[in-house]
Order: structure tokens, then sequence, then C-alpha cells
């Protein structure tokens, strides 16, 4: 990993640090040209250059042809939100008047507690930051209901991940040169690619789903407290318990729009009976887009991730690597069926907790989101 730019306006000035930290894999992919590393370091400049100085996306060749496909990539593979809130202390509340499967998942959470470092462990950590490399790969929309598999060697790029909490996380993420930046406020999410707006989700404020893949245990207990256990399956030879939850009606109105219904979202963990441990994080959601003559396209979306490489770091069992794998099925009336398959690696290259100086400065949205907050909050007075 390169965390370091070489200064090309004067020999004698001290490197620059990088955002985001670039895989050795992704740089040699620039292309030396004639100019060998200098080439390659001035080409990732101009990648990691949000905005042009002239403020148009079409003043730099790369930006001008940046790639839809990336985008996708980023933006469903590359940095999803869980559901809905995760509940915050959820697993301090006590065994009351719970159904069996409900009794039995909050027993399940309290052996995962114990197996990523214990509960004391868990709340000693106020923040965390994380640096990690991806690998991203995708098939193209094929027609009908055929099982569908994604090609190529990929796309190589990294992340850098800053949370102080489930609502309070800031994510950058560069793939190939296509740059998603995204977080939340503890208010607002939201999300924006590299010299276009940026655009806020709907509902209230969620987690980051890729800080659920192993990278917060305490969150990880806290979102599964309110869960039921639904039955055992084998995982990878492990036999696993498997924690159910559904989003409420509520939140799913809050996240839908006049164009868009949500109509259900789902999610699935599945721990180890073995060591306690979340190996697998599921989760499906259905969404129905509202099209012309009452009629109806439906989204369907289903994610997989199976999480390993648990190593413990400072009292914590951190998962330090996995793989997720989505599949977009596109049905309804008036439109062919269509089914595509994405895919990513990632292993976690560098971890650590209780960060100094991490303040909410940090996890300020972008100034264009905030004009567009404060015309909202003027237009409703």
């Amino acid at each position: 990993m390169r965390k370091l730019c070489p200064n090309f306006d004067r020999d004698d000035a001290l490197e620059t640090v990088l955002e985001v930290p670039i895989p050795d894999e992704m740089f040699a992919n620039m292309g030396g040209g004639g100019g060998g590393n200098h080439h390659r370091w001035q080409t990732m400049r101009a990648w990691m250059k949000s905005v042009p100085e002239d403020g148009h996306a079409s003043s730099l060749p790369q930006l001008a042809g940046r790639n839809a496909e990336l985008q996708l990539l980023l933006n469903v593979v590359g940095s999803p939100l869980v559901p809905f809130p995760v509940p915050p202390e959820a697993v301090n509340r006590p065994i009351r008047d719970c159904s069996i499967e409900a009794s039995t998942a909050k027993y399940i959470v309290q052996q995962y507690i114990a197996a990523t470092g214990g509960l004391a462990a868990l709340n000693s950590v106020n923040s965390m930051y994380a640096i990690g490399k991806v690998r991203m790969s995708a098939s193209e929309f094929h027609a009908g209901d055929e099982s569908v598999a994604a090609s190529g060697n990929g796309e190589v790029g990294a992340f850098v991940l800053w949370q102080k909490n489930p609502d309070l996380w800031y994510l950058e993420l560069v793939v190939s040169g296509c740059k998603v930046s995204a977080g939340s406020d503890g208010k607002v999410a939201w999300r924006q690619f590299a010299a276009q707006q940026s655009h806020a989700s709907k509902g209230p404020p969620r987690s980051l789903r890729r800080s659920l893949q192993g990278l917060d245990p305490r969150s990880t207990a806290n979102l599964f407290s309110d869960a039921v256990c639904i039955g055992e399956k084998i995982i990878n030879n492990e036999d696993c318990f498997i924690l159910k939850l559904e989003a409420s009606p509520d939140v799913l109105k809050a996240r839908s729009s006049s164009s868009f219904e949500i109509i259900h979202h789902t999610i699935w963990g599945y721990f180890s009976q073995r060591t306690g441990l979340l190996v697998k994080f599921e989760d499906s959601h259905l969404l129905r887009m509202k099209a012309r003559r009452d009629e109806s396209v439906f989204w369907e979306t289903s994610m997989e991730s199976e999480i390993d490489d648990y190593r413990y770091i400072e009292g914590l069992n951190i998962a330090h690597g996995g793989r997720t794998v989505v599949t977009l099925f596109r049905y309804g009336e008036g439109s062919a069926n269509h089914k595509r398959k994405m895919e990513e690696e990632w292993s976690i290259e560098e971890v650590d907790f209780n960060i100094w100086g991490l303040s909410m400065d940090c996890f300020l949205p972008p100034a264009d989101l905030k004009r567009e907050q404060e015309g909202d909050e003027h237009s409703i007075r």
C-alpha cells in the first residue's frame, strides 16, 4: 500500500500523505508510459482531484470519461447502508417477556460478545479507523432467470473508514480511479462521487454495512439484539445459528419516495456454534419503481458477505477479510426479467481504536448538501 505521494512542484518539499492509500497493483495498472513512476503519480493525482480547478468535470479526460459501471459498483457493493439505525446499548436490555426465538437470539448475541473480546472491551472503544484493499468485479445483465457469475480479473482499490459511533462515520473508497465519499453526521447519511453533487439518503441516518462485516462488534451485537433465531445452517463446514431482523413499516415508508417504494428489507446473521463469531451477513430488499400506466418494475437486491480471518487487535477480535456477492434481479409488468451479479473481495490492512482528535468536524457533510439542508429548513419555517 502506497501512503505517500511525491511533491512534483518542489524537489526539496515533503511528500504528501494520501487520503486513501493506493494498493501497489492499482498503482502498477495506471501505466508508466514514457514517464515511468512520475507519469503514474501524475495520473493518480488527477484521479484524486474531486473537483477540477475550473469546477467542470469535463476539463479532465479522466473525469469526463468516468465509467458509470464503476460508480454502480461503488454504490451497490462498496458503500451500502444497513436497513435501519442500530439501537444504542441494546445488549444491556434484560430478557423479559421474550419469545423463545427472541431469547435464544439474545443468548447467541451474548456468546458473540464474549467471542469478540467481552462487553468491557467493546465498551472501551469510542472511535476507530480502518484501511483496507478491495477487488470488485461484475457480470453483464442477463435475460431470464438463469444463474450468472461475475467475470474478469476485477477492479482494484482501497478504502479508509473513520467511525465514532454507528451513526457517525466517514468513508473514502477509490477503485480504478473512481472515488466515492460517504458519511453520516448523526442527522443525515450522504454519498458523493468525485466532481458530482452529493446526495442524502432517504430516511434516518444509518450505519455503513461495511462496519458490520466484522469491524464493529459492538454495533453488530446491538443490531442483532432485537433479532429472532429462526434455525441452523452449515456455512463453510461450520454449524451456525441464523438470526433474522426485518425493517419496520415506518422505516420502509421513511426510505420510500413518490417514485419508488421499498416493500421489505430483511437481514440475517449466521453465527458459528463453535466460535460464536459472525461468519456470514446477508440482507435482501425489494423495491418497486412506480412506472406509467400503473405498471411497476421491481428490483430485488440480495447481498451475501462471508466473513473470516479474525484477529485480535487491542483485545478485540476483528475480521480481516471476506467476500461479498450481490445479485440484482429486475422484473415486472412490461419489463423482461434481467439478472446481474457483482462481487467484492476485501482485506483489512490496518485498524486502530480510540483515535485522538477525531472530532465532529471530521464527519460534516459536503458544503452543497449542507446548503440544501439549510434551504429545506428555511422553506419549512
